[in-house]
């Protein structure tokens, strides 16, 4: 029995990686759905399943049961191993970082919120983030498999260098991939048999894009296009059929520097009136004629004027602007790029969910396929985005490849 279950994983070993994305990102609920969805025989669908739960890596229920009304065999439920490995995420923003543990399906275990000032040495912060993540690591006793850095750049490929982090007061070019290993490795935290991490780094709005696109408003998209703001600045991703696309060198979809206001701010790339001066939280709590304070973030002080003062007339003026330059902006986006959906995060979704209409009246206006193609613009739904998707870079070698990462 042994040989012949031995046998069918052999050849259904090419299969656990795929079969644990569709667990991973809840397509495949059942074992039958498994074995549809792999092709495979139902045989090779249960040695997979056996295999990935024996890594401690998923959960199949023991009793199968049909659902009701349903006709056939029952098949045997799958999901994420409730108390199994995670990763450490973490998300550097303008108004400090955010650290925690997550386990499969984007299932947040723990976390830790920091805010600091943000130091001109990239290795002040990134220490202080991994120094978090290993305070979790210690109370929760969980195992860690990876971790995941978001941050408010551009990060060219394959050197891991944050290229243009506009917002923060990093030099350019900071090597953040590599100050985020060295920091891994410095306060212990250690992979799979003690082997040393090597940790992986993005930029903020193409791993919240991930994130949406496997465990959000994304799913089920195959050209989709996010641009959102989060505390400072304006940025976009496409994920293409699963894959983030990240052009040559990991520096596609700077749309933060389309120009929306020709007359308007001096940017920070040197050119004016770009959507990142134009439609992110600062500018949206200058044109509502507030103060920006230090109290709480910019991006928080925008949604709670949004939310508690929308009927203030200065701050339903500065919605309808805002809306209208982020509209040109997506117009411009659509017609390049033809997305079947796009998805809005940040201070956006906020926008967005205030004035639906006015929003997709000024995409639609300006777009051919806007106009005829009916483009559905949908808010974002996860609410750490950023870091669920770093979570999602650190566990793709186990996705890839479970036994390579475990075995």
């Amino acid at each position: 029995m042994t040989q012949t279950r031995t046998t069918r994983l052999e050849r259904g070993r090419g299969a656990l990686g795929p079969a644990l994305e569709l667990v991973h990102t809840g397509r495949a609920p059942t074992r039958a759905v498994l074995t549809a969805e792999l092709g495979v025989t139902r045989a090779t669908a249960g040695a997979v399943a056996a295999e990935l739960e024996a890594l401690g890596l998923i959960q199949v229920d023991a009793r199968p049961a049909a659902a009701a009304g349903s006709q056939g065999r029952p098949s045997h439920r799958l999901s994420v191993a409730p108390n199994g490995p995670v990763v450490l995420a973490a998300q550097i923003h303008a108004d400090g970082f955010r650290a925690s543990l997550v386990g499969l399906g984007g299932r947040t275990v723990a976390t830790a919120p920091g805010c600091m000032t943000v130091p001109a040495d990239p290795s002040h912060i990134i220490d202080a983030v991994v120094a978090a993540g290993a305070g979790l690591l210690r109370e929760t006793g969980r195992r860690c498999l990876g971790a995941g850095l978001a941050v408010p750049s551009a990060v060219a490929e394959p050197d891991g260098t944050a290229l243009n982090p506009l917002h923060l007061s990093w030099p350019v070019g900071a090597p953040v991939r590599e100050l985020f290993t060295e920091a891994l490795a410095k306060s212990g935290i250690t992979g799979p048999g003690g082997a040393p991490l090597a940790g992986v780094a993005g930029n903020d709005i193409n791993l919240a894009a991930l994130a949406e696109y496997r465990h959000g408003a994304g799913r089920g998209s195959r050209h989709l296009l996010c641009v959102a703001t989060g505390h400072r600045g304006v940025g976009g991703a496409l994920v293409l059929d699963g894959r983030l696309h990240s052009g040559s060198s990991g520096l596609a979809l700077e749309v933060g520097h389309l120009t929306v206001n020709p007359a308007g701010l001096p940017c920070h790339c040197g050119s004016r009136g770009c959507l990142d001066v134009e439609a992110d939280p600062l500018a949206f709590v200058t044109a509502a004629g507030r103060e920006p304070g230090p109290a709480v973030s910019l991006l928080q002080q925008s949604r709670d004027l949004i939310r508690s003062e929308y009927a203030d007339p200065a701050v339903r003026t500065a919605v309808e602007l805002l809306v209208d330059r982020l509209g040109l902006g997506l117009a411009g986006l659509v017609n390049i790029l033809n997305p079947d959906r796009v998805l809005l995060g940040g201070l956006h979704r906020e926008l967005l969910e205030a004035d639906p209409e006015r929003l997709r009246a000024v995409v639609a206006d300006r777009s051919l396929w806007g106009r005829s193609g009916s483009v559905p613009i949908l808010a974002c739904t996860l609410d750490h985005g950023s870091l669920i998707g770093a979570a999602e870079a650190a566990w793709q070698p186990v996705l890839d490849d479970p036994l390579a990462v475990l075995g």
